[in-house]
């Protein structure tokens, strides 16, 4: 079961609720070691004076702040803790907004605002309101000594407020400092081949099913590991050779078209219907084999 890493309370108003902070998210990443081919044993990491060669002890360090080329300002750990931010156990909301005004380029890390002691009916009573006015909350909060710009939404298919950290404006680059974004008056586009690209957007489209997708080389890895760690050799496969580029755009398009209809065809959809993707079950032989690898 999983475990609060933090517990506050939501202030809005004169209203706190008590809540307890739960990550959202367990990443799956399978980590490597660094060995010795030789020996087989790990690497140690070394703390090494760049000037002299010399390993430096954990108590002669100090945080530095390069300003320019081998030039650091030092700063003392009191320093840093006076400009830390307050150490207060409130999600201060500052803002209602509409959902639809959030570019999800600016979401971080997502977490679930469970209710705590006494906090039951305060919480039920703001998840209701977001829902029914369809507004995500922007508040502040400080966690582990950092202060967060957050949104708070009500999740619709589930009865808990979903809290996602997000970037400040200034950490999200700007697009237009791209070069390599041709404009609308740089690359024209005929009507004919808008049509055809919006028939090929509309064949694949469907419902967002996120239990579809996997992680498909983060489980041919552990399965990989598996089998070697079974005593099986891994036979290294030749690169496949590179389809043929399509002449043109159009081309491109139409043959995209043409895939996608047979697949449908090939489905037992009708023909004459408008093409609907009918997307294939994932395979669970990868993931149990995962699954297994990762026990081991």
């Amino acid at each position: 079961m999983p475990r609060s890493i933090w517990t506050g309370a939501i202030s809005f108003g004169l209203v706190t609720v008590p809540v307890k902070l739960y990550s959202a998210v367990n990443r799956k990443t399978v980590r490597f070691n660094q060995l010795n081919a030789k020996t087989g044993s790990r690497i140690a990491q070394k703390r090494v004076d760049a000037s002299t060669g010399e390993e430096v002890n954990f108590e002669d360090l100090v945080k530095g702040y390069e300003i320019a080329s081998d030039r650091y300002v030092v700063i003392e750990p009191g320093e840093l803790e006076s400009v830390q931010p307050a150490k207060t156990k409130t999600i201060d909301i500052e803002d209602f907004v509409d959902l639809a005004e959030i570019d999800p380029i600016f979401y971080d890390h997502p977490y679930y605002l469970a209710p705590a002691a006494g906090g039951a009916k305060p919480y039920r009573l703001l998840l209701e309101a977001m829902r029914e006015t369809e507004k995500v909350a922007i508040a502040k909060v400080v966690i582990r000594q950092k202060e967060s710009l957050v949104a708070i939404r009500a999740l619709q298919d589930h009865d808990v407020l979903e809290m996602a950290t997000m970037l400040f404006a200034d950490e999200v680059v700007d697009p237009e400092r791209l070069d390599d974004i041709p404009g609308a008056d740089d690359v024209k586009t005929n009507d004919r081949e808008l049509a055809i690209a919006k028939q090929l957007v509309e064949s694949l489209a469907g419902d967002f099913e996120p239990e579809k997708y996997h992680d498909t080389y983060r489980e041919a890895v552990l399965e990989m590991i598996e089998k070697k760690a079974a005593g099986e050799e891994i036979v290294i496969a030749e690169e496949a050779e590179e389809a043929a580029p399509v002449p043109d755009l159009m081309s491109a398009l139409k043959a995209s078209l043409d895939a996608v209809r047979k697949t449908t065809d090939d489905d037992g959809d009708g023909a004459d219907e408008q093409p609907k993707r009918k997307r294939p079950a994932a395979s669970k032989s990868g993931a149990s084999k995962a699954k297994s690898a990762a026990k081991k």
